[in-house]
Order: structure tokens, then sequence, then C-alpha cells
């Protein structure tokens, strides 16, 4: 636990024992264990895919994703593909997600991988 002496008030930090940070750890994986959801991007190691679902998700219920996931995939199913498409059938493609920026800001993302990574999202920061 935080006790009173080890906040900062200037900073507006706390230390927090490896201990302390394990523990939380531990509850977390424990409550996934028993309640976790079985949803289709935790089940892939696919960069490709995991981004599409982390873009979805920004601001959306996981429900209204799992329905649009598989579809975009179909229609989208690398960056190649997503890069080449019109933008008009990305948006149908994305209709019923709201929030067209991610749409727009995910094909942007598979046109800078095709043109400058050949293909495959880098494992580091490229910034």
């Amino acid at each position: 636990m935080v006790n009173a002496t080890q906040i900062n008030p200037l900073q507006k930090t706390c230390t927090v024992s490896p201990s302390t940070i394990e523990h939380f750890r531990e509850m977390i994986y424990l409550h996934y264990r028993k309640h976790g959801r079985v949803l289709p991007w935790r089940l892939t190691r696919d960069p490709y895919k995991i981004l599409v679902s982390e873009l979805m998700l920004q601001q959306t219920q996981s429900e209204r994703v799992v329905a649009k996931y598989d579809s975009f995939l179909r229609e989208f199913p690398n960056f190649s593909a997503l890069s080449r498409a019109r933008l008009q059938n990305v948006l149908e493609v994305w209709q019923g997600l709201g929030y067209n920026k991610r749409a727009l800001a995910l094909k942007r993302i598979a046109q800078i991988v095709e043109t400058k990574f050949e293909g495959k999202l880098p494992s580091d920061s490229v910034l």
C-alpha cells in the first residue's frame, strides 16, 4: 500500500513498491481468468489485426466492434489491401462504428506501412 509519506505533493506522484505492483498484476490476471471474455483480437498476434481492433475500440463498445471487426478484416485483410482501398469503401465498411477520423487514420497508417516499411508494422517507435 502507498502511505502518505510516499506522496510528493509538488510532483503529484507517489512511489509504489514492486511488491504492490506485482500484487496488483496478480489481482488483474486472476479477475481476467475468471471473468475475461473471448474476443477475436485476443486470439491473434497479427500486428495488423491488433491495430485494427485498437482503433475500432477507441470510444466504442466492444460489442459494436465485435460486430464489425470480422467484416472489416474480410474486406481489408492486411495493410496492402487497406492502403489500396478506395476511401469511400473503407468508410462504408466502417459505418456503424462512428468517429470516421479513426478509419481515415487507419487507412493513412496502412499507406505509411506499405510505402515506408514494406508492409510490415515496425516493432519499435519510428518517430
